[in-house]
C-alpha cells in the first residue's frame, strides 16, 4: 500500500497515466463501434445488456491479461520464421516479416474475422435480399444473444491483446496499466448506449461504421505481416470522415425541416 501511495505521489506518474488513458480511449474507439454494430442487431430488450456484457468482458480480459504480463511480454518472441526474402525496401530491409510471434498471429487472426464481418454486413447492407440469411422485423441478419457474445469476445481478446502491449510500452507500474485500464472501460460504459442509439438514428453512419472496421482488420493483418502503419493517420482519416457525415446529417435535417416548414401552409389549406 505504501508503495502504491509513493508511486501516486510522482507527478511522472500521472503524467503517464494520462497519456495512457487517452491512447486507450483511443484504442477502445475500434472495440466500441463493433459493440455498437452488433448489439443493435439483436432485439431492443438485449441490447443494452449485450453491450454491458461485451465491454465487462473487455475490462475482464484485460485484468487477467494484466495479471498474466509475463505471457504478454512473451507474444513478442518469434515463434517461427518462414525464410522467405521479400521485396526490400529503399533501406534495404524487408517490407514483410518473415518471422511471425504470437501477437503476429494474433493480430492476423483478428483481423481476418474483422474483414470478413465487415465485408458480409457491407454486402448485407447494400443487397440483402441477396444475403441468403433470416431476418428480423427490422430487415437486419438475425442473430442469437449468445453468438453476439462469442463475437464480442473474440475480438475482445485482440483488442485487449493490443491494449496491454500497448500499456507496457507505455510504463512499466502495473498499478498504473491497471487503473488506466478501469478507466478507460469507465467511459466505454458511458459511451456505449449513446453511440448505438446515434448509429440506429442515422443508417448512413452504419455503412461508415463498417468501413471503419474493414479498414481496422486491414490494418491488423499489415501489422501482423510486419507493415506498421501508423495510428495517428488511421484515426485523423477517421475523424475526418466521421466530421463530414455530421455535416451531410446536419445539412439532410435542415433540409427536412425548411421542406417541412414550407409544406405546412400548404396543410392548412
Amino acid at each position: 500500500m505504501t508503495d502504491i501511495l509513493a508511486l501516486f505521489s510522482d507527478p511522472a506518474t500521472w503524467v503517464a497515466l494520462l497519456t495512457l488513458i487517452v491512447l486507450e480511449v483511443v484504442l477502445g474507439i475500434d472495440n466500441l463501434v463493433f459493440v455498437a454494430i452488433l448489439s443493435n442487431k439483436l432485439p431492443a430488450d438485449q441490447q443494452q445488456r449485450a453491450r454491458r456484457v461485451g465491454i465487462g468482458l473487455a475490462l475482464g480480459l484485460r485484468l487477467i491479461l494484466l495479471l498474466a504480463i509475463a505471457w504478454i511480454i512473451s507474444l513478442n518472441a518469434p515463434l517461427f520464421d518462414l525464410g522467405l526474402v521479400g521485396p526490400a525496401s529503399e533501406h534495404g530491409a524487408p517490407v514483410f516479416e518473415t518471422a511471425f510471434t504470437g501477437r503476429d498471429l494474433i493480430l492476423i487472426a483478428g483481423g481476418l474475422f474483422l474483414v470478413w464481418k465487415a465485408t458480409k454486413e457491407i454486402h448485407h447492407a447494400v443487397d440483402p435480399d441477396d444475403s441468403g440469411e433470416m431476418l428480423d422485423k427490422k430487415g437486419h441478419v438475425a442473430i442469437t444473444f449468445g453468438a453476439a457474445i462469442a463475437q464480442i469476445a473474440a475480438l475482445n481478446l485482440v483488442f485487449s491483446i493490443d491494449s496491454i502491449l500497448t500499456a507496457i510500452g507505455m510504463t512499466d507500474d502495473i498499478p498504473v496499466m491497471a487503473v488506466a485500464i478501469v478507466v478507460t472501460v469507465a467511459i466505454m460504459f458511458l459511451a456505449a448506449d449513446p453511440l448505438a442509439k446515434f448509429i440506429e438514428h442515422n443508417p448512413t453512419v452504419v455503412m461508415l461504421a463498417l468501413a471503419f472496421l474493414l479498414m481496422i482488420g486491414a490494418v491488423l493483418i499489415a501489422d501482423g505481416f510486419g507493415v506498421h502503419v501508423p495510428k495517428g493517420y488511421i484515426y485523423a482519416a477517421m475523424g475526418f470522415s466521421v466530421l463530414v457525415e455530421l455535416l451531410n446529417i446536419f445539412a439532410r435535417k435542415r433540409r427536412e425541416r425548411a421542406k417541412a416548414a414550407g409544406a405546412a401552409p400548404g396543410a392548412a389549406h
